[in-house]
């Protein structure tokens, strides 16, 4: 199975590729398929690539979820 994650962008490079952060985890990935995206949005990330933007309603509302899915599979 695939899973594509909510990040928030914190930083661009000159290369086209950024820096994203999800809780204590940062990292670069390919902003190629989001050029518009800026610092502080919220990016859908998988394998590397940022595939599109989130609104932060949305992506907190997603994170909950994968916790939420998270905790039920450890039975918490």
């Amino acid at each position: 199975m695939c899973l594509a994650v909510p990040a928030r962008l914190i930083e661009r490079h000159a290369d086209g590729s950024g820096t994203v952060e999800l809780g204590a985890v940062r990292q670069r990935v390919s902003l190629a398929l989001v050029p518009e995206a800026r610092v502080g949005d919220h990016l859908i990330v998988h394998v590397g690539y940022a595939l599109g933007l989130l609104d932060a309603q949305e992506a907190e509302q997603t994170l909950a979820l994968l916790r939420q899915e998270g905790d039920d599979a450890l039975g918490r």
